[in-house]
């Protein structure tokens, strides 16, 4: 629609507003990064608040929206002599998942390049978005490379470009805002702590408030300039607001005392770097400036923690961001109150209500705010916060996920019962240590999602060569191209500057770097694993694992085997947490059904590879290779199993093995006397056996060598 839902006109969302305006009021904050499910306005307010964003005036005909006050002296298009400009909305930019790097940070015009024989620049995303506000939907999506092209710019202001023969640094300050699904995958630390605040939203459980938001939502798609008009007074509000706040910003004063409870919360939660501090204080300040005041108080100091450290405190990559509000009270109570403010605060100015006011609710679409606490839920409703009111203190956004039901606790000594019978269920036992593992990669080259496992043919890494392009051209080897066109120049009649380029000349760059593969786990839940010591150190063991996916931007699978049946527990997916929640909450007990597990991951793979066909798997089967039960695959196994156990499991792994999927066993069994089961499992996998312990990367050498996709002749045998 073009025109864009009013800012004023969000039901609730108030940490996700404030947010949003402090950077549109201090821009050196660092941006925002909004979390949160479905569904939850996410994507809406920040296309509502570039309507609220001032005017900017600019150079006329400058690609690089030059100020005419202030014109940038590198300017690629410079130099500008300064005088008056013209004045055009801030841009809203939108960086899809998809763009390469080329469209991000610009590159050499190679048409002119080719036609002229000039080097010039053609700007990217960065250019544009100068002054504005680049928004990354579903930044987790993004390639890390690009990620990291894209904060570095937004830390230093500046986009430099050295690549194809061009050098060029041009200004690029923006407003960053990046919004996530943590269900579809997490960011790095690392990436994580480049982003100034962070914002947890959640859809609202009260009917009243989701009645009204549906009722806001269906106005505006039923009229949207009607509605956008009833709402234009809030705005022009809300826009003088941010104006008066950026004035006010150079005059606010950050004292010493507020220094120190800057620095003692970050030290009291134990923040690595000093990033946080620093984004504390700028956060602090315009807080201040926002409620209209010239000096910061313990209240912004508290308010800039809660939405500049959650997502700093996370150690590892299964830690839900979050931070414990009792302890921040405790790190800020020893210090005295603050000291009064150089001026006299200005009268609080009552905000307007909006024709539709209602009660506090969630987003236009669907979404709802967290409980803030007694000032949320105000007469203001889809308003902003007010001058100078006590901030509201955002609750942790929790992903619960499905409790499994109630078990009656058995023996852990229990082995399978051998007259037929399952022994009950044993709750779930605490997962070991994490450590780190040795690295499985897929053999071969692959041609799958970037990433950092296997080698693989990607759009990004190093230049191995050219070819000529099989379809559309989308990354030149320049040199190649003018290598083969260089013959044919005189007898194509070439009399200028220029090259003549024809079709036929074109080279397609071929790179090589890491992809990312579907890792599927297979775990043996079975009471053969069920001692509770060792299904602790199987569980640390896929923990470690799984922190390696996370770490190789894998995606993920968790399939179990107990009982008679196997069970898919995680379908693939970039959220490594979620595996690790399914994983901890695993119950153990029963007989083993180790074709059924096998059969249940032949099924997946199949799947996965309808949708997915260029991501390679690999199969991580956990077990220590009994097989006491023919089991079901839900479905999958067909009519009724014809064998024994053992010899169901050695013709579904030989399937397995028949379809080149690339597997390892992790070896579990324990004891004096070993069966080698896994062993000869492994063998019918195509692939290697390595124990718990041989698992850790300081204890086995030369396993990725070892890793193997199942060779034609045991193909033909299965």
């Amino acid at each position: 629609m073009s025109t864009p839902y009013p800012f004023t006109a969000l039901v609730g969302q108030t940490d996700l507003r404030l947010a949003l305006l402090l950077n549109a009021v201090s821009p050196a904050v660092g941006g925002v990064l909004v979390r949160g499910e479905k569904g939850t306005a996410k994507s809406t307010a920040v296309r509502a608040l570039s309507a609220l964003l001032p005017q900017v005036d600019v150079v006329p005909g400058c690609r690089f929206s030059c100020a005419p006050g202030a014109p940038d002296p590198g300017c690629p298009d410079g130099p500008h002599e300064p005088g008056a400009g013209s004045a055009r909305p801030a841009r809203m930019v939108e960086l899809p998942v998809g763009a390469s790097e080329d469209r991000l940070v610009g590159a050499l015009d190679i048409e002119r390049a080719l036609a002229d024989g000039v080097k010039a620049f053609e700007p990217g995303l960065l250019a544009d978005a100068h002054r504005g506000i680049l928004y990354v939907d579903e930044v987790n999506l993004l390639h890390d490379h690009l990620i990291d092209l894209l904060l570095d710019a937004a830390a230093m202001g500046a986009s430099y470009v050295e690549r194809e023969g061009v050098s060029v640094r041009h200004a690029a300050r923006f407003l960053l805002v990046g919004t996530m699904n943590p269900e579809e995958g997490e960011l790095r630390p690392q990436l994580l702590d480049r982003f100034g605040l962070t914002v947890e939203v959640a859809a609202s459980r009260e009917p009243v408030q989701r009645v009204e938001v549906v009722r806001r939502r269906l106005a505006y798609e039923d009229d949207p300039a009607g509605f956008a008009g009833r709402w234009a007074g809030d705005e022009e509000e809300v826009r003088a607001r941010v104006v008066a706040a950026r004035a006010l910003l150079p005059q606010v004063v950050l004292g010493d005392n507020s220094l120190l409870q800057i620095a003692a919360t970050c030290a009291g939660f134990e923040v690595d770097g000093m990033r946080a501090d620093i984004v504390m204080a700028r956060t602090a300040t315009a807080l201040a400036a926002w409620a209209g005041r010239t000096g910061v108080r313990k209240e912004d100091v508290r308010q800039a923690a809660l939405l500049a450290l959650p997502h700093r405190r996370r150690r590892n990559p299964f830690d839900a961001p979050g931070l414990d509000e009792e302890k921040l009270d405790r790190i800020l109570d020893q210090f005295p109150d603050d000291e009064p403010d150089r001026e006299p605060d200005p009268e609080p100015e009552t905000e307007p209500e909006g024709p539709d006011d209602g009660p506090d609710g969630g987003g236009p679409d669907g979404g709802g705010p967290h409980d803030n606490g007694p000032d949320d839920g105000g007469p203001d409703g889809g308003g902003i916060p007010p001058r100078d009111s006590g901030p509201d203190a955002p609750a942790t956004d929790e992903h619960p996920e499905d409790q499994p039901e109630p078990e009656a606790e058995a023996d852990p000594r229990s082995p399978d019962s051998a007259r037929g019978g399952d022994p009950a269920e044993q709750a779930p036992v605490r997962a070991a240590e994490p450590f780190r593992t040795k690295m499985l990669s897929v053999p071969g080259l692959g041609e799958g999602a970037s990433g950092r496992r296997s080698r693989a043919r990607t759009a990004h890494g190093r230049t191995t060569g050219a070819q000529r392009p099989r379809g559309q051209l989308t990354k030149l080897h320049l040199s190649a191209t003018i290598h083969a066109a260089a013959p044919h120049q005189k007898a194509r009649g070439r009399t200028g500057r220029g090259l003549v380029i024809r079709k036929d000349d074109l080279r397609q760059a071929t790179r090589e770097g890491r992809e990312g593969n579907l890792v599927l786990f297979v775990v043996d839940a079975s009471g053969s694993m069920a001692a509770r010591q060792r299904m602790s150190a199987v569980k640390g063991a896929v923990l470690s694992l799984l922190l390696d996916a996370y770490q190789r931007r894998d995606k993920v699978g968790l399939i179990t085997f107990r009982g008679a049946t196997a069970e898919l527990a995680l379908p693939p997916t970039s959220s490594v947490d979620a595996a690790a929640a399914r994983l901890e909450k695993l119950p153990t007990g029963g007989r083993t059904p180790l074709a059924a597990g096998l059969l249940k991951a032949h099924e997946v793979l199949r799947i996965e590879r309808l949708r997915d066909p260029s991501r390679r798997p690999l199969l991580v089967v956990v077990t220590d290779g009994r097989a006491t039960s023919a089991g079901t695959a839900g479905g999958a196994a067909g009519g009724g199993p014809q064998g024994t156990p053992r010899e169901l499991a050695g013709r579904s792994a030989r399937l397995l093995a028949a379809g080149g999927v690339a597997s390892v066993v992790v070896d579990c069994e324990s004891g004096p006397v070993r069966l080698g089961l896994a062993g000869e499992l492994a063998a019918d996998l195509g692939g290697p056996a390595v124990t718990l312990d041989g698992l850790r990367a300081d204890s086995l050498a030369g396993l990725v060598k070892n890793v193997r996709t199942p060779s034609p002749t045991l193909r033909r045998a299965a």
